[in-house]
């Protein structure tokens, strides 16, 4: 060891004033708090002290120990010790209900004298409302975090101690101001109630996020001090900053989540469970909510006619011409249509449109123009054999998509992107030009699985928007038709119908509904990951096999995917190591719940697939319009929000904790893969720039 790195090892400092300060109310507290046990045994336990001493010892050790010697020359140390004042010490005092405890402990006469009156003083509760606000906290920690990271700011904390005790004292009350919303203690109740408790921390985590970003890819020395100081353990000053990021990017990313996970599972309580698996689907009134098809000029477009068709008519001459250039243009794949369209442009806008609003390709898929060509034949006389009537197919060939993508480099071969587009355009048209009930979509297209998979976490859904009228309707033209307009051809009852899945926003059910009463809604994304009701042609997740099989396919795909862009030589082995883990959830969950809770990881695979897909598409926008910090903190908050909403479905679903543990780790496992593999150099494929 060196002679710097021994000397801050043995550089504990134990300053007098802060010190006999921490001492002082540990010693009020624990007066207090003896007080209040022995009152309150249950609302004050043995925690609660546990969790007052842990935080006094956090910011003892965030400034004493030999952190405080090595921010001075390494920004990682520096960044610990941050991250312990802003996240760690605050939410451990808090937990603690110090306002009731240090109150008990005061001498009496003082706190019904003086802390009493100043406390009830209409301008000292004002301030203190306005304070405990979720909009102040939010912007508190975020100034906290991002001021003092500003060079400037950086260099006089580390230049004057005055100052960079000041910086020390900003980070824990802005800390204290970011959880108190969440974690306000007893006697108060939160500011913020059931599912926004999660999302404010996924706030906070973003503001984490992109300034990790910042430091990690940052290809030069932020803060100049650190360029000249001594370099310890073999770190350069750049390799230390970009390990002063990771800290603050995984770690830091796990203060936010991992309470966000528990308060999301609290706030599921057992009766919550059961309400929500009980309850039947009760689509709200058109009037009471938005209604994609009564929206100015959009749901004109989709009201009418011929729109759709229109739709289908603009992507089937783009495919044209993709399938020209791929055959008859250059064979260099970021100048070839068939090159960028495919893999760049069209994925990224197919996750920018099931975010938005749900299977929106589907509606103008323009595949389905040469299969309403072949029914037009009148050939379209068979049912799709009964065998084959379920998702096994469709989960195999979606995997062989993907496995073929990277073992024949379709990104890079524009003939062979085309020639792909040509057997779609052929197998779309031969099976529908023979089987009934749109065969091909339901049992077989490849990107109709992708997207019915992915719009379960989409925020709109084809659904009743007027139920009065179905519960009095007899003729079903919904699914039946009628003369002028054939129903659904996926056999999906809309009163029965729940959720995204088999639906390819055709809109055949609202145009033949003769009672307007179909709409496309806004739903809660995910909600039927949580609902195991029976589904009109569809039934029981838990009865479906092989839509968890599609699921898993899908998820696995997505982190199997990314890593074969960071490290093509391990493809094949990280693919092998995500499917054993997912195989092994699915073997140690209960029988009769797997099916249904493998589904769950359907929003973690979303997250990581928006992750890569977006990165492709905003980094083929002119160089220098997204930085290259600002797509990473987009990516890593994108599968931060997969992982919630993962979590989330998980553990609000129905059935016992114990067969719900083995996805929780196989959750965290891929959320910890897929962060490291977006912090990899990402190569741009088929791009020029």
């Amino acid at each position: 060891m060196s002679p710097v790195a021994a000397a801050a090892f043995a550089s504990w400092s134990v300053p007098p004033g802060l010190t006999l300060l921490l001492l002082a109310t540990a010693a009020l507290y624990l007066r207090g708090w003896s007080r209040l046990h022995r009152a309150r045994p249950a609302r004050f336990p043995a925690r609660r002290l546990l969790a007052f001493g842990s935080g006094l010892a956090v910011i003892l050790v965030a400034i004493a120990s030999p952190l405080d010697a090595f921010g001075a020359w390494l920004l990682s140390a520096h960044m610990l010790q941050h991250l312990l004042l802003l996240a760690v010490a605050p939410a451990l005092l808090l937990l603690a209900a110090p306002d009731a405890a240090l109150e008990m402990g005061l001498p009496r006469a003082l706190v019904r004298e003086a802390i009493g009156p100043l406390r009830a003083a209409p301008p000292v509760r004002a301030v203190g409302r306005m304070l405990g606000r979720p909009d102040v906290g939010l912007a508190a920690m975020a100034l906290a975090m991002w001021g003092w990271h500003v060079p400037a700011a950086y260099e006089l904390a580390l230049r004057s101690p005055a100052w960079h005790e000041v910086e020390h004292a900003s980070f824990l009350a802005a800390g204290v101001l970011f959880w108190f919303p969440v974690l306000r203690p007893w006697p108060g109740r939160p500011r913020l109630q059931g599912a926004m408790r999660p999302i404010y921390l996924l706030g906070g985590d973003l503001a984490n996020t992109a300034l990790a970003a910042v430091l990690t890819f940052s290809d030069r020395v932020l803060y100049p001090t650190y360029a000249g100081a001594p370099r310890l353990f073999g770190l350069s000053a750049l390799a230390d900053q970009s390990l002063a990021g990771v800290l603050m990017w995984v770690p830091g990313s796990l203060v936010f989540l991992a309470p966000a996970a528990v308060m999301t599972a609290r706030w599921l309580g057992p009766e919550r469970l059961a309400r929500a698996s009980e309850a039947p689907p009760s689509p709200r009134r058109s009037t009471e909510s938005f209604d994609l098809l009564r929206a100015p000029v959009v749901g004109a477009l989709l009201r009418a006619p011929r729109g759709r068709r229109a739709l289908q008519g603009i992507l089937f001459v783009i495919a044209l011409l993709v399938i020209a250039d791929g055959f008859f243009g250059t064979p260099a794949a970021p100048a070839n249509l068939a090159g960028v369209l495919p893999w760049t442009w069209a994925r990224g806008l197919l996750v920018v449109g099931l975010l938005a609003a749900g299977n929106l390709f589907c509606m103008a898929c323009p595949f389905m123009l040469p299969r309403e060509a072949g029914k037009r034949l009148g050939l379209a006389t068979r049912a799709w054999p009964k065998a084959l009537r379920s998702k096994w197919a469709a989960a195999s060939i979606l995997a062989l998509f993907f496995w073929a993508y990277e073992a024949f480099d379709l990104w890079d071969r524009p003939a062979a992107t085309a020639g792909l587009l040509v057997a779609y355009f052929v197998a779309a048209f031969a099976v529908d030009a023979f089987f009934r009930g749109a065969s091909f979509c339901k049992y077989l297209c490849p990107i109709g699985q992708f997207q019915f998979v992915g719009s379960l976490v989409s925020p709109l859904e084809v659904r009743v928007s007027k139920p009065e009228a179905c519960g009095t309707c007899t003729t079903h033209d919904c699914l039946r038709g009628n003369p002028a307009q054939r129903g659904c051809e996926l056999g999906l009852f809309l009163p029965r119908k729940a959720g995204n899945l088999d639906c390819t926003f055709c809109l055949d059910c609202v145009k033949a509904c003769p009672h307007e009463a179909i709409g496309i809604l806004p739903v809660l994304p995910g909600r039927e990951l949580v609902r195991d009701l029976p589904r009109s042609a569809v039934g029981r997740f838990a009865d479906r096999p092989d839509l968890a099989a599609l699921g898993l396919v899908f998820t696995g795909g997505a982190f199997a995917a990314a890593f074969a862009m960071v490290a093509p030589s391990g493809a094949r082995a990280f693919a092998l190591l995500v499917t054993a883990a997912l195989a092994a959830a699915f073997a140690l969950s209960p029988r009769e719940s797997r099916s249904r809770i493998a589904l769950t990881l359907v929003p973690l695979g979303m997250g990581m697939w928006a992750a890569h897909w977006l990165y492709h598409l905003l980094a083929a926008w002119p160089p220098g319009l997204f930085s290259g910090a600002s797509l990473i903190g987009l990516e890593l908050a994108l599968l931060d929000a997969g992982v919630l909403g993962t979590l989330y479905a998980l553990w609000r679903s129905e059935g016992a904790r114990r067969g719900k543990l083995p996805w929780t780790a196989a959750a965290a496992a891929l959320w910890v893969c897929g962060a490291w593999i977006l912090l990899q150099p990402m190569p741009m494929r088929g791009m020029v720039h």
